[in-house]
């Protein structure tokens, strides 16, 4: 099949589950698909130069909104993916009744205890963003807190590797992700609501380019709406399975 449609991808591992899902929705219809994959800022900026038909995928209002909002008018809301979520989370073997609250990492018997290194992903990430402005609003440097911007990567191998020490820690995570899928992490809760709320996994489309599709294929991809716990599940078998996101979307997607 040619290459009928791109769709831009933003560069982590969940955003190309959420991908694998629409390209084997598309595929199902004779449209074939080819993804270009890009950090944050890049991928928005590719997609309002016209270099891509799709974007997989928009969370709105509150992580992605400030990207997408100049070139609103030009684009048409397909669906809502699932309902992602940007948190500060610790393991769950972290007491709840001495951290239950972005506020308790002040209390001295836990700045003593808790690794004060976050290690975060992009600076352009939403949870970056976010972060930043927690660090700032909740006082946390003064107490010796400090993010740290990285790779996916480095974000998961950081976590993983103080849960392997039994060490406080924090991670700037968000839902979904495949973390979720071996490891039970406790949201703390944000009583200055700086994370961001809940978003919107929105499927966006340059309205030009949606007649290039067949009608069928629009329609399937409206009523696509796979949710958090499937796009973690796929997320899964692509970032510790080594799985292609397609096929990976096939088999939780039962197409």
């Amino acid at each position: 099949m040619a290459a009928d449609i791109t769709i831009i991808t933003i560069d982590l591992s969940f955003h190309r589950a959420a991908t694998g899902l629409v390209r084997a929705t598309l595929e199902n219809f004779g449209v074939a698909t080819r993804e270009r994959l890009a950090p944050h800022e890049k991928a928005f900026e590719l997609f309002r130069s016209g270099e891509g038909d799709l974007l997989c995928s928009a969370w709105l209002p509150s992580s992605h909104g400030i990207y997408l909002d100049p070139i609103a008018h030009e684009v048409e809301k397909l669906t809502v993916l699932y309902r992602p979520y940007a948190f500060w989370g610790v393991p769950d073997y972290v007491p709840a009744e001495s951290v239950g609250s972005i506020w308790d990492l002040a209390k001295p018997g836990v700045v003593s205890r808790m690794n004060k290194r976050i290690q975060g992903i992009g600076p352009g990430a939403g949870i970056s963003r976010f972060s930043r402005k927690v660090l700032e609003q909740y006082d946390l440097s003064r107490h010796g807190y400090a993010f740290e911007n990285g790779t996916l990567d480095d974000c998961v191998r950081a976590y993983e590797q103080a849960v392997e020490a039994r060490e406080w820690a924090i991670v700037p995570l968000w839902q979904p992700q495949f973390l979720h899928e071996t490891h039970h992490i406790r949201t703390l809760e944000d009583p200055l609501g700086l994370l961001g709320g809940v978003d919107d996994a929105t499927l966006v489309a340059r309205k030009d380019r949606l007649g290039t599709l067949p009608a069928a294929a629009v329609e399937a991809l409206r009523t696509l709406r796979p949710g958090n716990g499937m796009i973690s599940s796929i997320d899964y078998l692509i970032s510790r399975q080594g799985r292609d996101p397609v096929d990976a979307a096939r088999e939780v997607g039962a197409f």
